[in-house]
């Protein structure tokens, strides 16, 4: 029922989108400092740009982002007019809510920072085993500074909180949604008289002459498209892997050198009390933290088994508390030095002193220890060859990546010699067109891919494309054999598809008329109405009406019964609604009428958060200066 009401609900989705979408994605601060570039402006938001460099980096991320966690994901979709636009509405957001929080003096405290880093599974791999920072990894997986990281992080932290005062507070009267909900829910019985295009179509038999002139009144729905063929190469990870021999002595002298990474990190699991206080809090309450500690250790080494309840009530750390204070299995390097310290020099069972971190005041309790075994270099062998030969594969594509993008540049008029340098094979391609093909898939099913082949310099000198990215370490560049401009069909070869375009017009036209005449003299005698049996309707019941219809018949004024409306179904023809009832929905059960009203206050809550950020948008005087695409109109 609620996917139905989803998908019908008349509300702007994709400026809802940007108000609930978290918008992280580590382009932060850094974009901004580059809109001073000098490019076109594409939005201004508190009186500073949003270049068009910033808005392609912004996307750049946002794909980069979205394949690696959605690696099936249909990269069209990613490349759409839709798509980029959607990242400027969200660069624009985020402007605007940076600006609000900044007017607002909106800040994040260093503890709460602290707590995040601590609680970041992600960011605690970045920990060496003596406890410092990798910032060299840390910048290598990332492609940012940890200020940069903390930078961004801080300034979305503090502008989720614009919006919090309105997105937590949100309230929905029970009457008011009891309205909204049983108006949306109610049926209809009705009649509905069809008058389909193709019952008239049938009927029209045009000549010679009208074949004619509508084939040369509308040329541009008879042409065959811009074709071409081409030839074209892929440089992959397979290709050069291929290229790629290991040795025993190599493979002998990895497993050797990585023998302690090669069987895995051990893992310790533990439980803990944590008497809270950063490091950043006043002498006094760290001492007095550290005191409370003290009296917990004396409770716990006086009644060993009370540690668990002990931490139930005590612990700051309200996500382990619940479990006793259980932590699970870690490594070493997931906890900060002095805790990993303790816990790691501990034998099980064992219960530590007060332990001081960064954090406060910790008691551990060792439970478990899980040390890896290690496996012989015959047991390792298969796993270091695939591991070797990726690490290789990796570092060589990067090098003939460069090569492969250097030489189609540089020898623009042949694919043949870095093909035969590098082992690729050259492919050949016909009749492709500006959109990709059905089904198509790998560099011909890429949009990138054919709008560079169909770019003027391709198209007029022949020259090889740009080698282009096509995610998942993939480049391709590709080049014009032969091109063929779009031009008109002759009338004798497409004179089918003529006729039948011009009699679902005049059928369309027909059904127009017939059906308006039928309601006029329905309408003026209603007992002469010849209408099928009556069908009850509502938005979770179509009965296959189309949309059109069905919006006309609940939408229809029923103060006075029966109703009836005429709709123009475009293409379809035509339809005549006679609304009979209007039938009440019966009372929900007790749990459904609650789901529903949650749902309707999460609407509600919605509206009001989009009118807040439009507020926003106007004080900030937001102004996004390149045009919305075109909407697809959806079906029923």
């Amino acid at each position: 029922m609620f996917e139905f009401i989803r998908k019908h609900t008349k509300v702007t989705m994709g400026l809802l989108f940007l108000l609930i979408v978290p918008s992280f994605v580590l382009f932060g601060l850094d974009g901004y400092s580059r809109s001073e570039q000098n490019t076109a402006v594409v939005a201004r938001v508190d009186g500073r740009d949003i270049s068009q460099t910033d808005w392609d980096m912004a996307h750049q991320n946002e794909v980069n982002r979205l394949r690696a966690s959605m690696p099936t994901l249909d990269a069209k979709l990613l490349d759409s007019p839709e798509a980029k636009y959607g990242t400027l509405e969200r660069l624009v957001r985020d402007r605007v809510f940076a600006a609000a929080a900044a007017q607002s003096g909106l800040v994040v405290p260093d503890q709460k920072l602290q707590r995040l880093y601590a609680e970041d599974k992600a960011i605690a791999a970045f920990r060496l085993p003596d406890g410092k920072f990798d910032r060299a990894g840390f910048l290598s997986q990332t492609g940012m500074t940890p200020e940069a990281y903390e930078a961004g992080l801080r300034s979305e932290l503090a502008t989720r909180q614009v919006m919090l005062g309105v997105a937590a507070s949100g309230f929905a009267a029970k009457a008011a949604a009891d309205v909204s909900l049983n108006a949306f829910f109610e049926k209809r019985e009705v009649q509905v008289a069809r008058f389909n295009t193709p019952d008239y179509a049938a009927k029209v038999n045009p000549s010679e002459v009208e074949l004619a002139q509508f084939y040369k009144d509308n040329l541009a729905l008879f042409q065959a498209p811009e074709q071409v063929d081409i030839e074209y190469a892929v440089l992959n990870m397979d290709a050069v892997t291929q290229g790629i021999t290991l040795n025993e002595q190599d493979l002998k002298t990895y497993y050797e050198q990585n023998t302690a990474q090669l069987a895995g990190n051990e893992e310790r699991r533990a439980s803990h009390i944590l008497i809270e206080s950063p490091a950043s809090a006043a002498a006094a309450d760290r001492q007095k933290a550290k005191e409370k500690a003290e009296q917990l250790l004396a409770a716990v080494k006086k009644a060993p088994d009370s540690f668990a309840d002990l931490a139930r009530k005590n612990s700051s750390d309200t996500g382990s508390a619940a479990n006793g204070g259980d932590l699970d299995f870690f490594s070493r390097k997931a906890m900060v030095k002095p805790f990993a310290d303790a816990a790691f020099s501990m034998k099980k069972g064992d219960i530590s002193e007060v332990v001081e971190t960064e954090f406060g005041y910790h008691i551990i309790k060792l439970t478990d220890i899980k040390a890896p075994k290690q496996k012989t270099f015959e047991e390792m062998k298969p796993a270091l060859e695939t591991e070797l030969r990726q690490q290789q594969a990796q570092k060589k594509f990067a090098e003939t990546a460069e090569a492969f993008s250097n030489a189609v540049y540089e020898q623009s008029d042949s694919l043949r010699p870095i093909a035969e340098r590098l082992k690729l094979e050259v492919k050949t391609a016909s009749k492709l067109t500006r959109t990709p093909a059905a089904g198509a898939t790998g560099a011909l099913g890429n949009p990138k891919f054919l709008e560079a082949l169909f770019s003027p310099d391709a198209v007029e000198r022949k020259r090889n494309t740009e080698a282009l990215d096509l995610g998942g370490n993939q480049l391709v560049s590709g080049r014009i054999t032969q091109h063929t401009a779009a031009r008109a069909l002759p009338l004798a070869e497409v004179k089918d598809r003529v006729r039948e375009r011009l009699q679902q017009q005049r059928g369309a036209e027909m059904a127009r008329k017939d059906g308006a005449e039928k309601l006029a003299a329905w309408k003026a005698n209603p007992a002469a109405a010849a209408l099928p049996a009556a069908v009850v309707i509502s938005r979770e019941q179509a009965q296959q009406l189309p949309v059109a219809a069905l919006k006309a018949a609940l939408s229809a004024d029923t103060t006075a019964l029966p109703a009836l409306v005429g709709v123009d179904l475009g293409a379809q023809g035509y339809a005549v609604v006679k609304v009979l009832k209007v039938l009440p929905r019966a009372a929900p059960a007790a749990a459904l009428a609650q789901q529903e009203h949650t749902q309707y206050t999460q609407w509600w809550t919605s509206a009001e958060s989009l009118a807040y950020y439009n507020i926003l948008k106007e004080r900030f005087k937001a102004d996004i200066k390149v045009p919305r695409p075109a909407e697809q109109k959806l079906g029923a």
